[in-house]
């Protein structure tokens, strides 16, 4: 969420903010400045009212209950609470419309965030070569299937459309994955957390899910939502708390299975592990002080790129436009792996920073040496997604014969194995 004083005070440079990722006619900052100075003008006349009805409070505790006078002021005082009650309600009202105004206002881009959608995002770094291949490449449905790793038949039977079921090595290979991930994150210093996978809205709110990507989640009894990410539970892990500055910064990671609903068309070569509606993730997150986010923002990008490097794949990395990063986000990197079959780069992690956005929303504050509270800024990293990544690694490292060559840093959670045959 942003911050007010910041619309009311530098309306022109939010707005030339806003501008890269809205449109105009959705944009309404003059709204959002009449509700706040109503709302200022309300509160002062309820402060004052509320003065007055407490001063006959005490000039009727002096005066005989029985006098006429007692009761001249009790009409008065019951008119005095009438009123009082009247611009209270206004106030609530007033309140609650300029905060729905706000909460729905996407995060400010970073100055060196370019406008646009899609179409503008940069390609700042490429990593290795394509992989070349002196025989037809199988694509990962294929290849899975020839030597049993997934069943998407049966799964889709089970659930319906667009999910996966990984069997035998490739359930191995899923978990050598999620296990080459956790041993990487513990050497960093990060720690580890197993959280639930229901979150109540509240939570889906301060990670910025919520009001505006509410059909985005798959909503189940008792006002639950399946997480989209582990990124909503580990936002809310401080909500409405303070920290200390000297306990900064707090590096968190994180394996969940995500849920999505993926509304909307699927493209045709998106099949097999490519759009799920169910995946895992293993996500970093930090909280960390406001002059410090910008080396966390790259140390993030690094950690990331250092695991699909280290996998030995062929990955680019691109710094997103403004209209193409999450709503809450004011700055991402995607690191992309590119896959054989569809000779097309896919993300597999995305970097990004929140700044104080998120901390808004949940109250995360810290309390500096001097006193004084503020806002903690909180980044987010996948580190990484797997699906997409099973679909890239087992296509790059596909021989003649349909096996399957097992990068060096799995082979230990593979049992030793260098390969996966028939």
């Amino acid at each position: 969420m942003l911050d007010i004083k910041r619309i009311v005070e530098n309306k022109e440079l939010v707005e030339k903010g806003l501008l890269k990722r809205m449109n105009k006619e959705d944009l309404n900052l003059d709204q959002i400045k009449s509700l706040y100075e109503d709302k200022k003008k309300l509160q002062t006349e309820f402060d004052t009212k509320r003065a007055e009805q407490n001063s006959f409070n005490e000039k009727m505790a002096k005066i005989d209950k029985q006098s006429n006078e007692f009761r001249e002021l009790l009409d008065e005082l019951k008119k005095k609470a009438e009123e009082v009650k009247e611009i209270e309600e206004k106030l609530k009202e007033t309140d609650t419309q300029l905060k729905s105004e706000i909460e729905v206002l996407p995060n400010i881009p970073d100055e060196d965030v370019v406008a646009g959608g899609k179409e503008k995002n940069e390609v700042v770094k490429e990593v290795g070569r394509k992989p070349e291949f002196s025989f037809a490449v199988r694509d990962h449905v294929q290849l899975g299937t020839d030597l049993d790793m997934f069943d998407f038949e049966r799964a889709s039977k089970i659930s319906g459309n667009n999910f996966a079921m990984y069997k035998g090595v490739g359930a191995q290979l899923e978990w050598a994955l999620i296990n080459y991930f956790i041993s990487e994150h513990l050497k960093a210093g990060y720690q580890m957390i197993i959280p639930p996978n229901l979150v109540v809205r509240e939570s889906a709110y301060t990670a910025g899910q919520l009001p505006k990507f509410e059909d985005d989640v798959y909503w189940v009894q008792d006002g639950f939502c399946l997480i989209p990410t582990a990124e909503t539970v580990l936002t809310n892990i401080y909500r409405d708390e303070v920290l200390d500055e000297k306990d900064l910064p707090k590096k968190f990671f994180a394996y969940t299975p995500c849920y999505r609903r993926e509304a909307g068309s699927y493209r045709a070569n998106e099949k097999g592990l490519i759009r799920t509606h169910q995946f895992n993730k293993v996500e970093m997150f930090q909280y960390v002080k406001p002059e410090d986010v910008n080396e966390a923002l790259e140390e993030l990008l690094n950690r990331a790129e250092e695991l699909v490097s280290g996998l030995g794949m062929h990955y680019r990395v691109v710094k997103l436009a403004a209209g193409d990063c999450s709503a809450g986000m004011a700055k991402t990197y995607d690191v992309e792996v590119y896959i054989p079959s569809i000779e097309k780069y896919y993300e597999v992690s995305s970097i990004s920073n929140a700044r104080e956005y998120q901390a808004r929303r949940g109250n995360m504050r810290y309390r500096k040496a001097d006193g004084k509270l503020e806002y903690l800024n909180t980044l987010n990293a996948s580190g990484l997604a797997t699906s997409r990544l099973m679909v890239a690694l087992i296509e790059t490292y596909q021989n003649e014969d349909g096996s399957i060559t097992i990068p060096d840093v799995l082979r230990p959670y593979m049992g030793g194995a260098n390969k996966i045959s028939k």
